[in-house]
């Protein structure tokens, strides 16, 4: 398991109190653990603060609006674990070298 969906299984533990063994990576945050929409933006605030990167949210939802995407591509927590991590790399090539003046 990645360490990305230990932080996050333990941010929606903490945020929701939700036992944390209930916390699986298959698990999807709507349908199988309750979260609600306003849950889910203080879950996404934590993740942000955590990972130092901010999640396309508005954009996500747009995608699953208008089928290009499902919501298990980004509320199934190993899917959302993997575009985290896509996020800190993409953050991480983008000031990697350029702040080292």
């Amino acid at each position: 398991m990645s360490s990305t969906f230990e932080q996050i299984a333990n941010i929606i533990a903490e945020t929701c109190d939700i036992p944390r063994d209930t916390i699986k990576p298959e698990s999807h945050a709507i349908d199988d653990l309750g979260i609600d929409s306003l849950d889910f933006l203080d879950i996404a605030f934590a993740i942000d603060k955590a990972f130092g990167i901010k999640m396309p949210l508005e954009k996500w939802t747009q995608e699953v609006n208008d089928g290009k995407a499902t919501t298990e591509q980004y509320f199934v927590l190993q899917n959302l674990a993997d575009r985290i991590d896509e996020l800190v790399a993409a953050k991480n090539a983008g000031t990697g070298s350029a702040s080292a003046s």
